[in-house]
């Protein structure tokens, strides 16, 4: 539930739980102290995280490469022998003659050499002082490596780079790594190393398809509470849409109850066969609630891999530019016109900037996409027993791939080809690593506004502590063309020049008139 300005923040998680708990996870910056952020202790996660107690106790574990097991050999005889990559069972079975056999059953050790730690140098711009950046500082996270000799990990853990460096497990050696792309909507970033000594004797991590329910989940990475790779296990408790925080947008996610810490960031997410079904990327932070961690599915994870493999460049995840409601109501059905074996969704607003908008309508109902029936809640059949937001079918496709959108207007269907885009937002959410726009004139500062500049001016917190006049641009406002800004005066640098209008702080600016005179 999204808060609104003016209401007080969701204490019970029963009654809400405010998007801003959603947190992705904190990358860890072992031995220094984050210089935007006195306050932080040395080990404190970048972006927040938990400050870690006093006298940690490290879990002490054997580790899951090397285990032993008894194998009966031909005369019956057990022998004793040690494997890699599985770990077997020996289960007493009886056959219909009465003989006892011995059965094995084999569970997969997922690749743990494949896991690398993350170090990253990040200097970040200042969005209140444009012509200016933060003091550099350091974190680190957790990655893994895929074929093709390309490194995986989350997004926010490599944003505002200078300097990334990979370590393999059991290495001294940081190899310097490349930012091929930053996925900012799904949380993912493509890295690669030039050096040949890296890629020895290291086996890339092969995907696994989109786990069910209660599927067992093993996460690998480099959490904070030591420098050693860390195992946690669980199981899938919950798949859909979820709201990618990083991202400010929405696409499929897997829940799951493993211990997911600060440096988890990037690290794989393996099921009982050794193959990767997800990248951990954010948890659940709430005083009533524990151990509630966010993977990044492999449907969205092959997405991006293509998106680049296609393109040379991350192009982002397209969307139906359409604002909509539900259709539940039975007299909001028969006003549409609905017979009664046709269910959809009915258009709001759609999006000024989108191909959409040149054929659809408000008030139309969409009844399909690419062949696929929509229900009036706005969800299609996802797989067995089990149903998904629409937006999921939007999410599969691929910028300039074309949908076939079957509607109902004025009682009759309609069927267009619509080209799919990505969003165009009025205040965007990211600015893809780009610094801040700005433009002195007689000291009177203008800039564009976006999400990270409304955080650095009101905090964490800017739903709440922004104007309400900014806030509703964000929160309803769509852009009328693709190049169309909110321009503000963040501030006036005091001149003899421009005496009387020191207090301008954050005004909206409707029109720039120039004076040569």
């Amino acid at each position: 539930m999204k808060r609104k300005r003016g209401h007080h923040k969701p204490q019970n998680l029963s009654t809400a739980t405010s998007p801003n708990d959603i947190v992705p996870i904190p990358t860890t910056e072992p031995g220094t102290t984050d210089p935007n952020n006195p306050s932080s202790s040395p080990t404190r996660g970048r972006g927040g995280g938990a400050r870690p107690r006093k006298n940690l106790r490290p879990n002490i574990a054997a580790s899951p490469e090397r285990r032993g097991s008894r194998h009966a050999d031909q005369n019956g005889d057990f022998t004793h022998s040690t494997t890699t990559n599985t770990a077997a069972t020996a289960i007493a079975a009886t056959t219909s003659d009465g003989v006892g056999v011995l059965e094995t059953v084999v569970k997969v050790v997922p690749s743990m050499d494949a896991v690398v730690k993350v170090f990253c140098v990040h200097t970040e711009p200042n969005f209140s002082l444009m012509w200016q950046r933060k003091r550099q500082y350091s974190s680190s996270s957790s990655g893994f490596i895929i074929g093709g000799r390309r490194v995986l990990t989350n997004a926010h853990s490599v944003e505002h780079h200078t300097q990334v460096k990979l370590k393999k497990r059991g290495s001294d050696t940081k190899y310097l790594a490349t930012v091929l792309a930053i996925g900012t909507e799904c949380d993912i970033a493509l890295l690669t190393v030039s050096d040949e000594e890296f890629w020895e004797g290291v086996s890339p991590v092969e995907f696994g398809d989109l786990p069910a329910l209660q599927d067992a989940v093993t996460v690998v990475g480099y959490p904070i509470g030591g420098d050693t790779i860390s195992v946690t296990s669980g199981v899938v408790s919950r798949i859909e849409i979820l709201s990618y925080v990083h991202g400010s947008t929405e696409l499929l996610g897997l829940q799951i109850d493993a211990a997911i810490n600060s440096g988890n960031s990037g690290g794989p997410a393996f099921n009982d066969k050794g193959k990767c079904v997800g990248i951990a990327f954010q948890s659940l932070k709430h005083e009533d609630v524990e151990n509630i961690g966010y993977v990044i599915p492999t449907p969205v994870i092959e997405h991006f891999i293509k998106d680049y493999e296609k393109n040379g460049a991350y192009t982002g995840f397209p969307i139906l530019g359409v604002e909509w409601q539900k259709m539940e109501n039975p007299d909001l059905r028969i006003a549409m016109g609905m017979q009664s074996d046709q269910k959809g969704v009915r258009i709001r607003r759609i999006e000024p900037t989108a191909p959409e908008s040149q054929v659809l309508k408000p008030s139309d109902v969409i009844l399909s996409f690419d062949g696929i029936n929509i229900a009036n809640d706005g969800t299609v059949p996802f797989r067995q027993g089990e149903r998904i937001g629409f937006s999921y079918l939007v999410s599969q496709k691929y910028t300039g791939d074309y949908a076939l959108v079957k509607v109902l207007r004025d009682s009759k269907v309609l069927e267009f080809n619509i080209k799919l885009t990505t969003h165009k937002r009025l205040i965007p959410a990211h600015i893809r690593g780009r610094p801040p726009s700005y433009y002195i004139i007689a000291g009177f500062v203008f800039t564009s506004v976006s999400v990270p500049y409304l955080r650095s001016e009101y905090g964490k917190d800017y739903e709440f502590d922004a104007p309400v006049k900014l806030l509703d641009k964000h929160l309803h406002a769509m852009a009328e063309s693709v190049d169309e800004q909110l321009l503000v005066i963040s501030q006036v640098l005091v001149a003899d020049i421009n005496i009387g209008y020191e207090d301008i702080v954050n005004t909206q600016v409707r029109k720039y008139v120039y004076n040569s005179c």
